[in-house]
């Protein structure tokens, strides 16, 4: 590109606020990385954005009944926690992260996973789980959140996600 080429630049003084969709793919399981969707999800409903959540693979571990509240945090292996592999990887090691990960987001007043979904429900958010994933585990309707809407195939997804903002958790 030269200095010449014109860049296209959105506009989005005119965006009207209404019809803006935004959906969600959880992806993962771990305390740490639950939060982000939920907290994007809680903000989107907030600026009254059409929300929808869509739980996939290891995600499942946030909307299964018997281990949402339970989510752990893996420092081991995460660049971000500065701390050598051979310590994070002592025995004890996953159990202290996650107390103290629980602790912060706590007094950050921020709900724990079951809350936050009950919250994101009520607020009208959509919560999907996976058709391939559920088959997988051997899971069904009866495991997950109560406010799950439904176990939806690929296919159904990509009709759900039409015209929406994709973020991918």
């Amino acid at each position: 590109m030269t200095a010449t080429d014109t860049v296209p630049v959105p506009s989005f003084d005119d965006a009207d606020e209404t019809g803006r969709k935004l959906v969600i793919i959880c992806s993962k399981g771990s305390l740490d990385m639950a939060y982000p969707g939920l907290v994007l999800a809680n903000a989107a409903l907030g600026e009254g954005i059409e929300t929808h959540i869509f739980f996939t693979f290891w995600g499942f571990e946030i909307i299964n009944t018997k281990t949402m509240g339970d989510l752990k945090f893996v420092a081991m292996g995460n660049p971000a926690t500065h701390m050598p592999n051979a310590v994070m990887g002592l025995p004890g090691m996953t159990a202290l992260s996650t107390k103290m990960m629980r602790k912060q987001i706590a007094d950050l007043d921020i709900p724990e996973i079951p809350e936050f979904l009950d919250l994101i429900h009520a607020s009208g958010g959509h919560l999907w789980a996976c058709r391939m994933s559920a088959d997988m585990m051997k899971l069904t309707e009866d495991d997950l959140y109560e406010g799950v809407e439904g176990i939806i195939s690929a296919t159904d997804f990509m009709e759900l996600s039409e015209g929406a903002q994709t973020l991918f958790i």
